[in-house]
């Protein structure tokens, strides 16, 4: 017996097969639940549909996968057809997943001040602001004792060079997850955040992962990097019941990096390549 056995949900953001947010997909699928999938909606001259049939590869013949629908964030008409959709598919759900972001390529790659204003705005609709506007439209849709869960990083806590403006975002979308988890309490439905480690992903690699993973690997505690099987567990165990004691949470998955105040073990690295 699985932990989501009898379990249906909204999973949203999937990108291809490295996304966190299909890590977490994936697990929630293989202990018995069942999904519905948005995907970022593909460009009216892009012939080819590339975001559809990434997600298609992923979803087709899934028993589990009962939809897979494109869905625009700053489009609340789009918005309320996804939840349309989750009730004559799924009926009432039990978790729905956020894994939405997004900057403009010069504003991510600029220093934080050089953001452009109509950049700024688009980044914090997208990457914060869909949380509120996609939990505010699954108030009807979502079970009592629900779990809504969403991804964040580091970067929204401490200035992380090279994240930039997303750093920003994601300081935004961590308020918003303790004020969600206020407003939406005394329906038991809880709101959390992952805060994973860098990771092979299409996000991560906008933001410089390979210097971040060498960082993680000498600094962190466990002395590695996480994998995505570690993220598909750590967010599936958010958005099940095994957790419901769980609200307004940042849950940090990175090896333990987040709580060191000094680079601890790089500094031997460091001297030993000095003494060569």
């Amino acid at each position: 017996m699985g932990m989501f056995d009898g379990k249906k949900g909204l999973i949203t953001g999937v990108f291809n097969k490295q996304s966190i947010a299909w890590a977490i997909a994936d697990r929630i699928m293989q202990e018995g639940g069942e999904c519905g999938f948005s995907y970022m909606p593909d460009k009216p001259d892009d012939t080819r549909q590339k975001n559809l049939r990434r997600i298609e590869k992923l979803t087709v013949g899934n028993p589990s996968v009962k939809f897979i629908q494109p869905m625009d964030v700053t489009n609340d008409e789009h918005i309320t057809s996804i939840m349309d959709r989750c009730k004559s598919e799924l009926g009432q759900i039990d978790f729905m997943l956020h894994s939405i972001a997004f900057a403009l390529p010069t504003d991510l790659k600029d220093d934080t001040i050089a953001t452009s204003r109509d950049g700024f705005k688009l980044a914090m609709e997208i990457s914060a602001y869909s949380l509120i506007a996609l939990s505010n439209a699954a108030q009807g849709v979502l079970n009592e004792n629900a779990s809504i869960l969403t991804l964040t990083y580091f970067g929204g806590e401490k200035a992380v060079p090279g994240y930039n403006v997303m750093g920003v975002c994601k300081a935004a979308l961590d308020s918003i997850v303790h004020y969600l988890a206020h407003d939406l309490g005394p329906r038991g439905i809880r709101v959390n955040a992952l805060s994973a480690g860098p990771m092979q992903t299409i996000s991560g690699r906008g933001a410089g992962v390979e210097e971040m993973l060498d960082l993680y690997d000498a600094i962190a505690p466990l002395g590695r990097n996480i994998t995505h099987e570690e993220a598909g567990n750590c967010g599936a165990f958010l958005l099940s019941d095994m957790s419901s004691g769980i609200t307004s949470e940042i849950m940090h998955l990175d090896s333990g990096y987040n709580s060191m105040g000094s680079p601890g073990r790089m500094l031997d690295r460091i001297k030993e390549a000095q003494a060569v």
